[in-house]
């Protein structure tokens, strides 16, 4: 039986929230969105929400009923998730373009990892349209 909530996926999000969260409580007009393409930024939104809310669902109509190694999916994302809390981290007090492209590209990694080895359709699609979206705007804004 497949289960409805993905309940390390949502750990997962709320895990890589709080790094966000504090520096913009801490910076709150740290950022500028310098790129103005609308219809990116508007696909990155709804990539960004679709691959929150895949982690943390998992509906029954476009999941399939493959059966995957848990534990080499949590450990898989562990790791993603400690590397981008180590970038934080570090970087926390930093802005350059290495900060920016790793606080792109390790998210995008864990969404794209999760949908292939779950075969989590509604995942995998909206990583496709999230991923080079998110990564094209943070390099544009590091970049200006």
């Amino acid at each position: 039986m497949l289960d409805i909530m993905n309940i390390f996926g949502g750990i997962i999000m709320i895990i890589i929230m709080i790094p966000n969260i504090i520096y913009f409580k801490k910076y709150p007009h740290s950022f500028q969105n310098h790129f103005k393409n609308r219809s990116i930024e508007i696909l990155e939104q709804i990539g960004r929400y679709g691959c929150f809310l895949f982690m943390m669902i998992n509906i029954p109509l476009i999941q399939t009923r493959y059966s995957y190694n848990e534990l080499i999916y949590i450990v898989v994302n562990t790791v993603f998730m400690i590397l981008y809390l180590v970038i934080w981290f570090i970087y926390f007090h930093k802005d350059c373009l290495f900060k920016s492209l790793s606080l792109s590209i390790i998210p995008s990694f864990i969404f794209i990892f999760s949908g292939i080895y779950t075969l989590n359709i509604g995942l995998m699609f909206f990583s496709l349209i999230f991923v080079p979206c998110h990564i094209y705007i943070s390099y544009q804004n590091t970049k200006a």
